[in-house]
């Protein structure tokens, strides 16, 4: 049975996704860059027939046009009740979250995540801010697995890791996410993301960037 992703992500709009990385590549660039993360991803995953991706995306009725995977709507609530909520229509199932702004990410991840669940409860894949790229979970879950997370802090990934401690855990490799400039210029320098780095404080992109 194929394993079901669901891609949590914001539709591409200018002015509405990666803001803080905005304030150092421009509304533009942002938007052009989480667009190419999303469909890079999504890209990745629906090639693989192991795997049933889909997109929870936000605002609920938003279209992406070439997307090509079901788009879901995420709901009302903090990250935690739209996670909970996505989680709910799969209860016999173990069921991936990812999100779509982690360099390299694709199907070697959610089959490393899927041989983990052979052993535990929950994975997690944590983020170098103290959050998590990645939670994996079986049909045997934790009632509020993400009970007061507090969201986009360093103790995100520690306080849902509290809520699942009667569960076996295990976790896939710490990785960075793409949130501010910082975070494209820490990349290797062979990665084709630091293309985005705007040289000379002037962000300029070719249209046609694939990665």
């Amino acid at each position: 049975m194929a394993e079901t992703v669901l891609i949590f992500a914001r539709a591409p709009r200018l002015g509405t996704v990666k803001r803080r990385l905005a304030a150092g590549i421009g509304a533009r660039g942002a938007l052009r860059f989480h667009r190419a993360m999303l469909f890079s991803l999504a890209r990745r995953l629906r090639a693989d027939r192991r795997l049933r991706p889909a997109v929870m995306i936000t605002p609920d009725h938003a279209r992406v046009p070439g997307l090509r995977l079901p788009l879901i709507g995420q709901g009302a609530g903090d990250l935690g009740a739209r996670m909970a909520r996505a989680l709910a229509r799969f209860p016999r199932r173990r069921v991936y979250v990812i999100g779509c702004d982690i360099p390299g990410a694709g199907p070697a991840d959610i089959l490393a995540a899927r041989h983990a669940l052979g052993r535990a409860d929950a994975v997690f894949g944590p983020a170098l801010d103290g959050g998590y790229w990645l939670v994996g979970l079986g049909p045997r879950r934790p009632a509020r697995p993400f009970a007061g997370v507090r969201w986009s802090t360093p103790d995100a990934l520690a306080d849902t890791l509290a809520n699942v401690t009667a569960r076996r855990v295990a976790f896939l490799p710490c990785r960075r996410d793409i949130d501010t400039v910082e975070d494209l210029s820490a990349l290797p320098t062979t990665s084709p993301l630091r293309s985005f780095i705007p040289p000379s404080g002037r962000w300029r992109m070719g249209e046609n960037f694939f990665f």
